[in-house]
């Protein structure tokens, strides 16, 4: 009995930081909880990449895992995006909730083996979005919500479209090395305002580039098939 409940506790032991990943999410609709949304962006992503990299490394990858490892993403990610949307209001609610939409539509398609919408860290990059908008906004005191609006929708399209996004940085970061460094520029960005700027400039940039080449490949496809 207690080997076989030792082996559950083996097997699921990435389901557990996955859904140790989403606990902090009920803070940020607590009072002066939105403060923290930040650094649960920075620790959800952390612990995105902590639990695949544990069920590897331990040879306990499975369709479950990876499927409990999606719905916890699309849980936090869509709660941090409706969060920003109800704390700044207006219409960035709208805005939210498309983003939100979207990113619960993106992962029902990621559960299906064949679809080719688990490249890319899709969700987490509109994460990472948001959150060097808000750290940037913050420093120069200007109304960024807006710019917010922009990302949600850009984002939304991005995930709704089915198409790959190869040259983000987060599709560079597969080993643990490269990962830890991953993630130690998004703290570095949170507490040096200085590289706030230059790491948030080559998340924008990657993506951009991403996005725009896929949809002219997209578009190029189009005609030849027309």
């Amino acid at each position: 009995m207690f080997k076989a409940f030792g082996v559950h506790i083996y097997k699921n032991c990435a389901n557990f930081i996955s859904l140790l990943g989403l606990a902090p999410v009920c803070l940020l609709f607590y009072d002066g909880g939105f403060q923290f949304i930040v650094p649960f962006i920075i620790y959800n992503n952390i612990m995105d990449d902590l639990d695949g990299m544990v069920a590897k490394k331990l040879g306990i990858r499975s369709q479950f895992g990876a499927n409990v490892d999606n719905i916890c993403d699309a849980v936090a990610h869509s709660a941090i995006v409706i969060a920003v949307g109800t704390h700044f209001g207006g219409a960035l609610i709208v805005f939210s909730l498309v983003a939100a939409f979207s990113i619960v539509l993106r992962t029902a398609n990621r559960i299906e083996p064949d679809s080719i919408a688990g490249e890319g860290s899709q969700t987490n990059e509109l994460l990472r979005h948001a959150m060097f908008i808000l750290l940037i906004g913050e420093m120069v005191e200007l109304n960024f919500v807006p710019v917010l609006a922009v990302i949600f929708l850009m984002n939304s399209i991005s995930m709704l479209l089915p198409i790959r996004l190869p040259f983000m940085l987060a599709h560079y970061a597969k080993t643990p090395a490269s990962m830890a460094w991953f993630n130690i520029s998004l703290v570095l960005a949170y507490w040096v305002q200085p590289l706030t700027y230059l790491i948030g400039a080559a998340f924008f940039m990657t993506y951009i580039y991403s996005f725009s080449k896929a949809l002219i490949d997209m578009a190029v496809k189009d005609r030849v098939r027309s």
